[in-house]
């Protein structure tokens, strides 16, 4: 019966933009089980015995290795925790997945390949093959017996996928097609099995194919030299009429988008997982120099100047890791749900995915930068030092950069949740138009003042109930001033991607803290109300920021001016020691010796 009921209070995607959310339903990483935590663990464990100590070695590709090390994984069933049981794998909800790939996250050139083997390198074939691929290829991925690859990108299309020249035609007998073209830029594509490959077929029925090493007219590049992840095999692949059997055809002939878009929504979440992942192992790796390096008689621990530091770092991961699980369990919950009205598993967890694809797009952001901020600072924290081979922050800082290029670019990440948002509206899905109407209303009342002390998270319920009142008034008078032309105003577009990344994020972090308080007591939540206050506080200005530039590239006059006085009172604050709050933090960091795990 509960399972019902949280289904039937289930947000759909895009709707907590509009709709109150309660703690009780929201899903905290406090939530999970004693199996959850077995699993992370183990995962921490793998990359401490097996992968970290031999990193240079990784990192200087060595012939075999990375390949053994994705086989040693499957064996511990690392590689297999959301494939069914009946085809070799786990069978674990979509949490534990999630888990999986956080707690691999900090294995950098190998976290790499195994997201990749077990994303993208599987999950077209699990989603979308039929019965026969299915039962072929499932369970060797899911054992790391066969290694996973993905050839989308091309050199002339990289964000505009379906530009892609590489064709498809078939032969003579009727019994193969034959691929022409190029991909690049293909993780794990070295030393992998298994390829799915898009082409299209008769020039514009853009197709996935199941595409086996050793299959004839098939042949790879040299290993590509790389600023970062220098462990990750990336080469480019060939195909000279290369004979891919008609039977693996992926799909349907002209629906490869429908693969290579739903594909890219779960691996939007799973990035941010990673990244998270990362993000905790740089952290820690910082703050434990910054507890020994010395200068002038003291720990730098003890400087102002780096506890801030250590502090952002701190409140940026555990908002992020909040935003993280709530959205996973949505999309278990819906996956569910789904299930129960007798959808297949394929069919099941891609609609739960996509009814979530806009907060996936906002995860992708907000992880990868979330690790690209830990890691700069952390290498800002090591002084000269962190900008030495010998300090294990240079590897993270250089491997974190192209986790805000793959998995479709934080420019188009962005654009794609506002884009995603506004046609659900527009389809009827989302019911935008009466809250944004009601803002507006507002905005001609009498503003509400504050009434002196208040309930424990009374203000912040109210700041970020604004923080969504801003958006809707942002956005809803972008659109009706701009109209369709709004889709050539990107730079319109990313200011309000920006205001929700913000929003969601520090929604998410005091609906955490909020049930923590119910379940630990309020006594017991200093460091994570000082994490949840501080970021709020900071969200307002950068808010207000992103509203104002949205707002000055498209209104004039007396429209212009409401819509300044609006954003200025939906992000007014009252004052806030934040350098106290970010000290208290680092006092809990320094008293465990460690960031949160």
């Amino acid at each position: 019966m509960k399972q019902t009921n949280e289904q039937s209070t289930l947000l759909k995607g895009g709707e907590w933009l509009i709709k109150q959310s309660e703690p009780n339903e929201t899903f905290i990483p406090e939530d999970y089980n004693e199996e959850q935590l077995m699993v992370r663990d183990m995962c921490i464990n793998f990359l401490d015995s097996e992968v970290l100590p031999i990193m240079d070695k990784i990192d200087k590709l060595e012939p075999g290795l990375m390949p053994s090390l994705v086989a040693k994984a499957g064996e511990q069933g690392l590689l297999g925790a959301s494939i069914p049981e009946e085809l070799g794998g786990l069978g674990k909800d979509f949490i534990t997945s999630t888990i999986v790939n956080e707690g691999l996250g900090g294995g950098y050139s190998f976290s790499v390949a195994v997201a990749a083997h077990t994303g993208i390198g599987t999950l077209p074939i699990l989603y979308f093959g039929n019965d026969q691929q299915k039962e072929k290829y499932i369970p060797k991925l899911a054992a790391g017996e066969w290694k996973g690859a993905y050839g989308l990108t091309e050199p002339n299309s990289g964000s505009d996928a379906l530009s892609s020249k590489t064709t498809a035609t078939l032969s003579a007998d009727g019994k193969y097609y034959l691929l022409n073209g190029q991909k690049c830029w293909i993780t794990n594509g070295g030393f992998a099995d298994i390829y799915t490959v898009f082409a299209k077929v008769d020039g514009d029925k853009f197709t996935g194919f199941i595409v086996e090493r050793g299959f004839e007219g098939f042949t790879q590049g040299a290993e590509e030299h790389k600023m970062g992840i220098k462990g990750s095999s990336t080469v480019q692949l060939y195909f000279q009429d290369c004979k891919v059997p008609v039977e693996n055809v992926l799909g349907e002939v002209g629906r490869g988008h429908v693969i290579a878009f739903n594909i890219l929504n779960i691996g939007r979440l799973k990035l941010c997982a990673a990244a998270l992942g990362g993000a905790k192992r740089a952290s820690n790796i910082s703050l434990q120099y910054a507890l020994t390096r010395e200068q002038f008689k003291t720990p730098i621990a003890n400087f102002g100047a780096i506890k801030h530091k250590l502090a952002e770092m701190a409140i940026l991961m555990w908002v992020t890791e909040s935003a993280l699980y709530r959205t996973a369990k949505w999309i278990d919950e819906k996956e569910q749900a789904l299930l129960a009205e007798g959808k297949p598993f394929n069919e099941a967890l891609l609609g739960a995915a996509e009814e979530y694809a806009i907060e996936c797009a906002l995860l992708k952001v907000a992880g990868s930068e979330t690790l690209s901020f830990v890691v700069d600072e952390g290498v800002q924290v090591h002084g000269g030092n962190g900008f030495s081979d010998e300090y294990e922050i240079s590897r993270g800082y250089r491997d974190s950069r192209i986790n805000r290029i793959y998995e479709g670019t934080n420019e188009i990440n962005r654009l794609l949740s506002v884009d995603m948002v506004l046609k659900r509206a527009m389809k009827g899905k989302l019911d935008l138009m009466g809250p944004a109407m009601g803002v507006l209303k507002e905005l001609m009342g009498i503003p509400e003042f504050g009434a002196g002390e208040s309930a424990l998270f009374e203000k912040e319920i109210k700041y970020v109930q604004n923080f969504k009142k801003a958006i809707l008034m942002t956005a809803g008078a972008a659109v009706q001033k701009l109209m369709m032309a709004i889709e050539g105003e990107q730079e319109i577009l990313m200011n309000i991607a920006d205001m929700a990344i913000q929003t969601f994020l520090a929604e998410s972090a005091l609906l955490r803290v909020m049930k923590l308080a119910e379940t630990k007591g309020a006594d017991n939540i200093a460091y994570e109300l000082a994490v949840t206050q501080t970021f709020i506080y900071d969200a307002a200005d950068k808010i207000n920021k992103f509203g104002k530039d949205a707002i000055n590239g498209f209104a004039e006059g007396d429209e212009h001016r409401m819509l300044l006085l609006g954003l200025k009172r939906f992000t007014k604050q009252d004052p806030f020691n934040s350098k106290a709050a970010r000290r208290a933090i680092t006092d809990r960091l320094y008293a465990d010796g460690k960031f949160p795990q």
